[in-house]
């Protein structure tokens, strides 16, 4: 039986027969099993440092074996002799690749999202050595790390598992939820920062179109009661309004092309007022 054969091997040999055996063999098979059954102590021992994240620890250990396997089967004894010292960084950076991917709902450098880690490790211990909660300043010491890497460290941890905006909120009366505090689009605050954009501009035209817009838009008039007020024609009052839309149209949407139009001559052709 392999079995009983494999046993009295010592990891290297089985190593050497995972290197030099096509995977579809059944001694390559089972000698891989074996390697993960001696190893499944480090998988663990390399999950442990996240068992205080909010991703299931079985799940961790699943994604710890799968970096196992890889240290299995990528082991090169030309580069490292011993394979928990090859498989340790390869299962855990296949736990530390599974939080970047699965679980990380914002982009958080790798730098960052390590700090967090060690922060979250170092709280208990520390916790432990004081005889109480220890402070900010006092993980920032025992990390020897600055105050605002570890305040940054910690926010990123808020982007790690994310609130629900219909979670009810601590504090409030009834059943509120941070929906509920959230505020919706004002179309008055739109409307003033439209119309500021327009003032930014509105010298830039004759007073006849500022006349015309006025009583278009503030007065609700129709382009022939315009003509009748101001003594030109509706032809003459469409064109003067059409030119100057387009001139605040272009220079509200830096349209290069646009202010650079010319006036066209009826415009500067001055009806007769009141």
């Amino acid at each position: 039986m392999y079995d009983k054969d494999l046993a009295r091997l010592d990891d290297q040999a089985l190593l050497g027969i995972v290197r030099l055996l096509p995977q579809a063999s059944e001694r390559r098979v089972a000698a891989c099993e074996l390697l993960v059954t001696r190893y499944q102590g480090l998988v663990w021992s390399c999950v442990r440092r996240y068992a205080r994240s909010p991703e299931l620890v079985e799940d961790l250990v699943q994604v710890g074996y799968v970096g196992l396997l890889k240290a299995i089967n990528n082991f090169d004894p030309a580069i490292c002799s011993n394979l928990a010292t090859y498989a340790q960084p390869c299962i855990s950076g296949e736990i530390k690749r599974h939080f970047r991917d699965k679980r990380w709902q914002i982009h958080v450098k790798r730098s960052v999202q390590d700090l967090m880690l060690q922060a979250r490790a170092a709280t208990g211990p520390l916790a432990q050595e004081l005889g109480r909660t220890p402070t900010e300043s006092d993980l920032a010491t025992y990390l020897r790390v600055s105050a605002a890497d570890l305040r940054q460290a910690q926010r990123a941890e808020l982007a790690f598992q994310p609130s629900s905006l219909d979670a009810p909120l601590a504090g409030q009366p009834g059943l509120s939820t941070l929906a509920d505090y959230l505020g919706e689009e004002d179309p008055r605050l739109e409307h003033m920062l439209t119309m500021r954009a327009v003032a930014t501009h509105w010298g830039e035209l004759t007073p006849r179109e500022q006349e015309i817009l006025l009583m278009c838009f503030q007065g609700g008039m129709t382009q022939t009661e315009i003509g009748q007020r101001l003594q030109i024609s509706q032809m003459h009052v469409s064109r003067l309004r059409a030119h100057a839309l387009g001139h605040l149209r272009s220079r509200l949407l830096d349209l290069e092309d646009a202010a650079a139009q010319p006036v066209p001559a009826a415009a500067g052709i001055q009806g007769r007022s009141r």
